[in-house]
């Protein structure tokens, strides 16, 4: 277990590592790419997203509440307007057992929502809808009304978002803010996904279940900022890709814990 986990750590640091020096050169191109403004999201186009509610289930593998949030999230990833991800968060790992996906990025993330929204409330299973609400993560009447009420709220700051592959380049290209809104600054996230995984664990309060996680987001990275302009994102395929890894997704978020106001979901291979 102990070589295992030592791998798995080297491994991780050397795609951080890549990944990092693949969002300098990006960065470092960011003002340069700007775009003439994209077509509106409503309109037919290939590769325009169409996603207008962003699910984000903080879990644990220690928490004997969360399977059933677990097995629910599926159902909201299964639907093509809807981009459900698993954040798994690492406070419960000292009732017994240390969650082998969970990490402290993820619990900072969650802090980061209750401080902005200044409720304080962080616990598991909490879903946080399009950033901006949250709820109990194991109910589907809660997160319906959620995506409902901030699908609502966010309709008209919606960014209009385009995210494309070709054989070496990830392309992420983003439209110009609705000029009827006032426009705030928003970070541009990028966020790898093992879009399921299957836990036999084997101790603590679910010990002795197999449990299987949905959408986990592996890195979640930020990789520019929108201001309200057109702007092109190019990032080098090779740097993203890991191995059980299958899928990227683009978040752009008001500040870094703020209103989700664009999302898109596209496969690895």
């Amino acid at each position: 277990m102990v070589d295992q986990l030592k791998s798995a750590a080297a491994r991780s640091w050397r795609h951080g590592k890549l990944l990092l020096c693949a969002l300098a050169v990006a960065s470092s191109a960011f003002t340069a790419h700007a775009e003439q403004p994209m077509a509106a999201a409503d309109e037919p186009s290939t590769g325009v997203s169409k996603i207008v509610g962003v699910v984000e289930l903080f879990t644990s593998q220690g928490c004997s509440s969360c399977p059933p949030a677990d097995a629910l999230l599926k159902t909201y990833a299964a639907r093509s307007d809807v981009l459900a991800l698993s954040l798994p968060v690492d406070y419960w790992d000292y009732l017994g057992w240390k969650d082998t996906l969970g990490s402290a990025k993820y619990t900072e993330r969650q802090r980061n929502y209750a401080k902005s929204r200044g409720d304080g409330q962080v616990y598991t299973p909490q879903a946080v809808v399009n950033g901006l609400l949250h709820v109990n993560g194991a109910s589907a009447k809660d997160i319906d009304a959620a995506l409902t009420e901030s699908e609502a709220k966010l309709a008209a700051e919606r960014v209009p978002l385009r995210f494309s592959m070709n054989r070496g380049s990830i392309m992420i290209e983003m439209g110009a803010a609705n000029p009827a809104v006032p426009v705030k600054e928003s970070t541009i996230w990028l966020a790898v996904i093992q879009k399921t995984a299957d836990v036999a664990i084997e101790h603590g309060e679910n010990r002795g279940k197999t449990l299987t996680y949905t959408n986990v987001v592996r890195e979640l990275t930020p990789v520019g900022t929108w201001t309200g302009q057109p702007v092109r994102i190019q990032l080098a395929r090779s740097a993203v890709m890991r191995p059980g890894l299958e899928s990227v997704a683009v978040l752009i978020q008001q500040g870094k814990a703020g209103p989700i106001i664009g999302a898109a979901l596209t496969g690895l291979w």
